[in-house]
């Protein structure tokens, strides 16, 4: 089969071969034929060594497909189930499991040394266990989250990461109040998944914060009110009552956003932090000000609460007509162009590119 293979933590660009099989197949695994896959920053993170990954591997994790086969032990899945993936399954039993933090669980992370793919003599791994640069995968059940037959496989993708990313980081990590002032800093897919998020929560004015002009005016489809220049933020901020905004969202992933968005955020409001960063990226802040401030710093991870629920809570809210997820799709391309897309996610052109897979 073809699939996309990046051979060496660092290169840039992603090799696509015709002669990958995948490998693993048994009990409690599930093989899906893929169907669309989105392009998500956290690939490019992957790929840069920001995020662990062992290589070579298939990038990837925003992906949806249909059941092709279920190993032995696995009943709540059968072929032709139109499924997306989930790239950090909680499992259920751990400590955090048990809190009701199932999007804190790393269980799945042991999985990482485990190899999917195989391309000649040589062992390939998923990225974190799914590696959706590929026209099959073969995943544990727990992987799999099942969806409605009438939502269409590109959708589908976007749920698996950065749409449950960003609106649970509104919806649960922050818990948008109504009427409230929101900034969001950067205006990716994530970003944009929580302009939409705190929209839902009904926010009476969301400030999108990004360098990209296109993006800036892009944002304001979503339902952003106001669209701004980085530099612009300071005075916009001082503008609101109290100071600052009740919420800002830092959807970027570096220690300059998360100080700006901190200062950008009214005393007593809430900061929370979505972006993936490098773990050598330190922020700092004096203690005298954290105590007298009393700004809220809240990290949100994969949406801040049950995955799984999160993801339902999306499908029902794109039902509804008040999730876009179609107009979160910016390019449609082969997965031979698998390096075009990544050359516009990394200029700011793209929003979503789905690489399609029939």
């Amino acid at each position: 089969m073809r699939a996309a293979i990046l051979h060496e933590i660092g290169q840039d660009k992603l090799e696509v071969r015709a002669d990958v099989e995948t490998v693993g197949f048994g009990p409690g695994k599930v093989r899906v034929r893929l169907r669309a896959t989105s392009l998500c920053h956290s690939d490019l993170s992957a790929m840069a060594g920001i995020l662990p990954q062992p290589a070579p591997f298939v990038p990837g994790h925003e992906g949806a497909g249909e059941v092709v086969e279920v190993g032995e032990g696995v009943g709540a899945l059968a072929p032709g189930d139109r499924v997306v993936l989930c790239w950090m399954p909680p499992c259920g039993d751990c400590p955090q499991c048990r809190r009701g933090q199932g999007h804190l669980c790393v269980a799945s992370l042991r999985r990482l040394s485990t190899p999917t793919f195989r391309f000649g003599d040589t062992d390939a791994f998923g990225f974190y266990s799914t590696g959706t640069f590929a026209e099959e995968v073969v995943v544990a059940a727990d992987s799999v989250l099942k969806v409605p037959a009438d939502l269409p496989y590109e959708l589908a993708a976007l749920i698996g990461c950065g749409v449950t990313t960003g609106l649970g980081a509104a919806v649960n990590t922050a818990a948008v109040e109504p009427g409230s002032s929101v900034a969001v800093i950067g205006a990716g897919g994530v970003g944009i998944a929580a302009v939409q998020g705190a929209r839902v929560c009904g926010a009476a004015r969301i400030t999108v914060v990004d360098p990209v002009g296109s993006r800036r005016e892009r944002a304001l489809a979503f339902g952003a009110t106001d669209a701004i220049a980085p530099e612009e933020l300071k005075a916009a901020a001082k503008g609101q009552e109290g100071g600052g905004y009740d919420y800002v969202f830092e959807a970027v992933g570096r220690s300059a956003t998360v100080r700006a968005a901190y200062d950008a955020t009214r005393r007593g409001g809430a900061v929370v932090v979505i972006g993936a960063g490098a773990k050598a990226d330190q922020v700092s802040f004096s203690m005298a000000e954290l105590f007298f401030n009393e700004k809220r710093i809240l990290p949100s991870m994969y949406g801040g609460g049950e995955v799984r629920r999160t993801m339902a809570r999306a499908v029902d809210l794109w039902r509804a007509g008040r999730l876009d997820l179609a107009g979160m799709i910016t390019h449609r391309l082969p997965l031979e162009a698998v390096n075009e897309a990544i050359a516009q996610m990394r200029s700011g052109e793209a929003l979503r590119t789905v690489l399609t897979l029939d």
